[in-house]
Order: structure tokens, then sequence, then C-alpha cells
């Protein structure tokens, strides 16, 4: 791709998200991806992700989950559940990450950027419909591929997050217009993202679930972006594709099982390349825990979309079945 442009979408409203006392989501986690943006040797542009609109909520969210989460947060806030926390500043945070994918979309519509990357917290995969889970409020990355979906375009959403993004999933499981493909550790929180999990419907092979045993490395998740997530992307036809960028499957985050490294990042990042038009992709940061593992990956993840090359994983006790379950998948996809 030669020079890419990358449009950095964020806000320090972000780090006013209180997740928590010691909760591993916290404010330097968004500190650390953006010095991965800038580490990246791409040249960055920064935008300020913008207040998500509630037509744009609605679209995702039951309208009373939303103002439920409003009055909660702007009251004081506390546990929505064991593992999600707010406080009154998380309802800008959760605003503005709502919004922030919008603003990515502008910036690479108008040529300003080859490639965008949401830097906000809370994250959102987790998030459904009318629960707040899993550290996620408002589903950004759905939030955007509606507002895509509406203006007619065909988006595809890749999920490299070690935990399978249950809420996106649900949005979009009876919906022909979004193809969701998961990588996830299993069995593992939140208890979905089976192999037979394909969709409804219409959109019956629109959602694609690859379960990985833990003590997986980066080799079938290469794999699985080359011989089968690629493919579908293309057969799908996408004019957009939204990556959810958790970098939580490395083999130092603290929360997980998985062996990846930084290079695995980068080489799925690099194999992605050419599924949609150029500048018409985004990456939206959500889990991930150690913070020199998301600085070094997020820096290989842009420059992976700028073509350059990453040795090859070495290879991992769970890798055989990992590899048997990308086989049985694209199977099933008659691949």
């Amino acid at each position: 791709m030669g020079s890419v442009r990358v449009a950095l979408v964020t806000h320090d409203a972000g780090l006013l998200h209180d997740a928590g006392y010691s909760h591993p989501e916290r404010p330097a986690r968004m500190e650390a991806a953006r010095d991965g943006v800038w580490q990246s040797g791409l040249e960055v542009d920064t935008f300020e992700a913008p207040l998500a609109g509630l037509d744009a909520l609605h679209a995702v969210h039951e309208p009373a989950y939303v103002s439920a989460i409003e009055r909660f947060c702007l009251s004081g806030g506390g546990y929505l559940d064991p593992d999600t926390h707010a406080a009154e500043a998380s309802w800008e945070a959760a605003l503005r990450a709502g919004g922030a994918g919008a603003e990515a979309v502008r910036a690479l519509a108008s040529g300003a950027a080859d490639v965008g990357f949401v830097v906000m917290r809370p994250p959102g995969h987790h998030a459904m419909r009318g629960r707040a889970m899993g550290f996620c409020l408002f589903n950004n990355i759905a939030i955007t591929a509606r507002s895509l979906e509406a203006a007619g375009a065909r988006v595809a959403i890749v999920d490299w997050d070690v935990h399978h993004g249950n809420g996106t999933q649900a949005t979009f499981y009876d919906d022909p217009q979004v193809l969701y493909a998961s990588i996830h550790e299993s069995p593992f929180y939140p208890g979905t993202g089976n192999i037979e999990e394909v969709g409804s419907g219409a959109a019956i092979g629109t959602t694609v679930n690859l379960p990985f045993r833990p003590g997986t490395g980066g080799r079938p998740y290469r794999t699985a972006v080359e011989s089968l997530i690629r493919d579908t992307i293309e057969d799908f036809a996408a004019d957009w594709l939204l990556v959810s960028a958790g970098y939580d499957a490395h083999r130092a985050d603290p929360l997980a099982g998985m062996l990846l490294e930084a290079d695995d990042y980068g080489a799925m990042a690099n194999l992605l390349q050419g599924v949609v038009p150029v500048s018409r992709t985004i990456f939206f940061l959500e889990g991930g825990y150690d913070l020199d593992a998301i600085r070094v990956s997020v820096a290989a993840t842009l420059q992976g979309t700028r073509g350059d090359g990453f040795p090859e994983a070495a290879p991992q006790e769970s890798d055989e079945y990992a590899e048997a379950v990308v086989a049985r998948v694209a199977a099933g996809l008659g691949r």
C-alpha cells in the first residue's frame, strides 16, 4: 500500500471512565494503544471522537436501556454486574466511544486517511441490546456497522479479541447485510461462539465462529484469516471492514490463555488487506490488559496495513486442534 495515513479517533473523556477499583480495564490501556499507533511509524492524524446521537444508539440498543445507563451514570454509578462498573464520567466516555466509529468513517470517506483506528474506552463487543456486560456499556463497533448498513453498505466484522463478541453476534445474527467472524478462546467467557452458531433465517452463513483451545498460538489464527475469513469476506462482497481489535490473546495477557505475539496481529492485518475497497478498514480497541502487549501489537497491526511482512509463528501445543476447527468450519461453509 506504500505510505499509509492513519485516522486515530480518540478523546480524553475515555480516560475518565471508572471501571472500578484495581480493574484491569484501566485508563492506561488507552494510553498504551495511542502510543502504539504513534510508534507504528505510519503517518497519523488525530480526530476527536464525537458524542453518539440517540438515533445511532437506538439502532443497536433499546431506548429504555440507553436512558437507564444515563440515569445510572449521572446518579453516581456503581456496578452493573460483577465485572462492569460505571461512574458519572462514564456516560460521556460511553457516548464518545459509541460515536467514534462514525468519525473514523467520515475521515476515510473524505480521503483524509487510509485506515482508521478507534482508541476509546469502555470497549463494546459484549454489550447486548438491553444489557451491559464484560466491561462494555454500548456496542461501539455494532453502532458503526448499523450506521454504515443504513447508508446501503455491506459490512464485515472480524473479531480477534480473545473473548467471543456475543453482543455483536446477537445484534446481527439474523441480518444478511452484516458478516460477523470471530476467533476466540473456548471454553471461556462469555460462553458463546460455538461452531454451530452460524446465523439464522436469511443470514445463515453470515456468522462464522472459530473457537480455539487455550494454548493456541498464531499459526491457526493466520491460517483462519488466510484460508477462510478472507475468502468469506470477499464472497460476501463487503464494502467496509471493521475489526474488533482486542489484544488479550497475546501471550503476555494476564486474563487469558492464548499465545499470540505482536507479529501475529500484524500478519492478520496484512492478510486482511484488499478484502474491501481501499480506505474502508477501521480497527476498534476492545480488550487487552498487558500494556506493553497492547503497545507493540497495535503498532504491528498498523504496520500490517502498510504491507509489512512478519516472521512465521512458532508451533504451539493446541495448534493442531485449532487447525482442525478451521477445517471443520471451512467444510461447513462449503470451502
